[in-house]
């Protein structure tokens, strides 16, 4: 799989300097942590599941998180597991006999994303890890929700059992949302333990998440689709400190991902649009319906927050609708100038260190200090490629919507 595969192959070579990369599920574990990119949720209790992954690939979805939580009632939860169970079963029969259910070749299958399960409980994880049987070679992991550190341990415990009974890889993804994390007086000692826990685990933890949602719940709060969540002064300290203590780049750290945007309907706007027309306006008249287009669906707010969750660490983003996919994609395309400074940085790095002017001319690019930033844009290069000199984030994401 990689990302813009469902581009035309003239259109990538239009748009990018460096070609995104392939990878697998099996591949390697920083590589997949980085390709995460756009997570987009779905209820498991959905009776097209089977057809939803596939239809999602085509469209440029990386990975996805089939939910038994927060996405479906209590009273749901049997009949959802035992859809899940189903579903993916057809569609590994697909995958590995090449027909589909109904009898029809598909020889010429699309690469399916990263799949993952959220669960509720540890024994959840464990039993459905039994029930999908060879189905779980689907899976790329699960997704752990409500993550502490009194309830972490039997998650992971859950996690490492099933790997071993069905001799499959599979990845945690922890959930930061509980309110010990919210309430400021219990907010330090569970971000260390946490810390510890996973650091044990380290092998089976692909990313953090971080649930927004819930955070906010411990306060009777919603934001509203004109703000992002760093103009959430609660939300915004706690990502702060869950980057401080669990995102590190000296080794220690795990990519942190980005909150849910909860807004995609079109809605009566108190303030105006967050979205320049600067990057719009050089570009052909059907950018400039683009802009329109995104300003409609408020997607400008998740614009800026996407820019806001790169400035405070984080990397990649849980989605809940397949219109956020495009923008968080598109802005996870390494630039040329980005690109050329990183590889001045790490250059000049080797070269003992110090100071150069950054070949753009606009700012200084200080070796040792940056060299861990330029490490991990590369490694976004890899995975999401580099734009062309020329080439804006309008036209990459124009590209995905206009397809």
């Amino acid at each position: 799989m990689r990302h813009f595969g469902h581009l035309a192959d003239d259109v990538r070579d239009r748009l990018f300097l460096v070609d995104p990369g392939h990878f697998t599920p099996d591949g390697d574990a920083a590589v997949l942590a980085t390709a995460l990119g756009a997570t987009l949720y779905s209820p498991a209790t959905r009776s097209t599941l089977r057809t939803d992954i596939r239809k999602q690939a085509a469209q440029g979805v990386v990975s996805m998180v089939l939910c038994l939580e927060d996405a479906i009632a209590d009273h749901e939860v049997p009949a959802a597991e035992a859809n899940l169970v189903a579903r993916l079963g057809e569609l590994w029969t697909e995958v590995t006999e090449g027909v589909d259910v109904t009898g029809t070749s598909t020889a010429c299958t699309q690469d399916l994303p990263l799949v993952f399960v959220r669960v509720r409980t540890a024994a959840q994880l464990t039993d459905l890890a039994g029930r999908l049987g060879p189905a779980i070679g689907l899976l790329t992991g699960f997704v752990l929700p409500k993550f502490t550190e009194e309830t972490g341990g039997e998650f992971l415990e859950a996690l490492a059992t099933a790997e071993a009974t069905t001799g499959r890889r599979l990845f945690a993804m922890p959930v930061l949302e509980s309110p010990e994390l919210a309430h400021l007086e219990t907010r330090r000692d569970q971000l260390f333990g946490i810390a510890r826990l996973l650091d044990k685990y380290r092998e089976r933890v692909l990313a953090v998440r971080l649930g927004v949602t819930d955070l906010c719940s411990a306060y009777g709060l919603r934001r509203s689709p004109d703000l992002t969540a760093y103009d959430v002064a609660l939300v915004a300290s706690v990502i702060g400190d869950v980057v401080n203590v669990l995102g590190r780049a000296d080794g220690t750290g795990f990519t942190v991902t980005g909150p849910v945007w909860e807004y995609f309907p079109v809605q009566e706007r108190m303030f105006k649009p967050q979205l320049r027309r600067t990057p719009f306006a050089e570009a052909e008249p059907s950018r400039e319906a683009v802009r329109r287009r995104i300003i409609e669906h408020d997607l400008d707010g998740l614009i800026r927050e996407i820019e806001l969750d790169r400035a405070n660490g984080l990397l990649g983003k849980t989605c809940i609708h397949p219109s956020h996919v495009p923008a968080v994609h598109a802005l996870s395309v390494v630039t040329h100038e980005e690109y050329s400074d990183a590889r001045d940085i790490l250059q000049q790095e080797r070269g003992g260190g110090g100071v150069l002017r950054s070949a753009y001319t606009n700012k200084m690019n200080e070796a040792k200090p940056h060299r861990a930033w330029a490490e991990r844009v590369l490694l976004r290069a890899e995975v999401f490629g580099v734009a062309r000199e020329d080439v804006s984030f309008a036209e990459l994401l124009s590209a995905c919507l206009c397809r």
